[in-house]
């Protein structure tokens, strides 16, 4: 009997080239992987890779390189070949498609299916590459296939969530603080318990992380200030103090900071400094607003008046979307060599 058989371990260059964006966290991705052991010519390889990232992406499921921890996958068997008399000559070929959602790390198979194809070319080579693009990724059996792997996918994030806020909370007391949101990011929101709990811890980090950049950023204000109390030093300060998150907990002890640059600067040095601090304030103010319109609307919500328990949502979205800037810059400074395991159908 045919088995998917999961050996370990071969380093596989991964090949995503999708730019990571926003929207690829918060859902289910899945990577294309073809194993670098099969017979495959590489223009029928290319072909099938082609494929299988257009049956994720037309099921919601494609996407960049930003986990490349969940891939989907796929074995060509040649159940028959048959030479077609010419001119010109054809070949013919029955194809079994095994295709297979897993989880690269674990050596888990969350779901596969098994799909026959027909292709003619004028090679094998063609044949192979007719035969694949007769794919339909609306096939039923390949709908159920990916609806399987995705509930297992579900699943894992049910079962690992305790783990997951661990390992974060890990990297947080570390001060890994990008590498911690990132994996509490990839989260997907349809595993919506699991999803909310790493969003509350996502928004203790996230704090911990513009604290702690505050606090660098303040001390290098407060040296610059110190080594120069000029106009020019002034500048230099105000470019630093910019930089700084609007929502840090360090600010009052900004405020009072730069009510003491205001005193000591002479009237007609005041107007470039003041003006930077002007937009720093604005900032202020704006986030501050954006978080005050977020509460009144989740007030106003329905549900919110019969159970004052509940998330604010509104809240919720601004929140997400620091979040996950983070994750994406995170994500693309992850290692372009994953260590996959060898797949393969025998």
């Amino acid at each position: 009997m045919k088995k998917l058989i999961l050996l370990i371990l071969i380093a596989f260059q991964f090949n995503g080239t999708a730019q990571v964006k926003l929207d690829d966290f918060g859902r289910i991705v899945l990577n294309t992987y073809l194993s670098n052991n099969n017979s495959i010519p590489a223009e029928a390889k290319k072909a099938l890779e082609t494929k299988l990232s257009q049956i994720t992406t037309n099921n919601g499921m494609g996407g960049s390189n930003s986990n490349p921890r969940f891939i989907i996958s796929a074995v060509l068997n040649v159940t028959t070949k048959d030479i077609v008399p010419g001119p010109p000559q054809m070949i013919a070929q029955n194809i079994e498609v095994t295709l297979f959602i897993g989880d690269a790390i674990t050596n888990t198979v969350f779901s596969n299916t098994t799909i026959s194809i027909k292709g003619v070319g004028t090679n094998e080579n063609k044949s192979l590459i007719d035969a694949v693009k007769n794919i339909n990724p609306k096939n039923k059996d390949i709908t159920a296939f990916l609806e399987e792997g995705k509930n297992k996918i579900i699943s894992y994030y049910a079962t690992q969530c305790d783990f997951i806020i661990k390992d974060s909370e890990t990297l947080a007391k570390q001060e890994k603080f990008d590498e911690a949101i990132y994996k509490l990011a990839l989260v997907p929101e349809v595993c919506k318990e699991c999803y909310f709990k790493c969003l509350d811890d996502l928004t203790k980090i996230y704090q911990l992380k513009i604290d702690a950049d505050c606090k660098l950023k303040f001390n290098e204000a407060k040296t610059t200030w110190s080594a120069n109390q000029t106009p020019k030093g002034a500048e230099m300060v105000g470019d630093i103090l910019s930089s700084i998150n609007p929502m840090a907990t360090c600010q009052p002890e900004i405020s009072t900071f730069i009510k003491n640059i205001d005193i000591k600067l002479k009237a007609d040095e005041k107007a470039r400094w003041q003006f930077k601090m002007k937009q720093y304030a604005d900032k202020i103010v704006a986030q501050k607003e954006q978080v005050r319109i977020a509460e009144e609307k989740g007030k106003r919500d329905d549900n919110y008046r019969e159970n004052q328990s509940v998330r604010n949502l509104e809240l919720d979205k601004i929140r997400v979307n620091s979040y996950r800037e983070i994750a994406v810059e995170e994500a693309r400074n992850q290692p372009k060599t994953v260590t996959y395991n060898n797949i393969y159908w025998r």
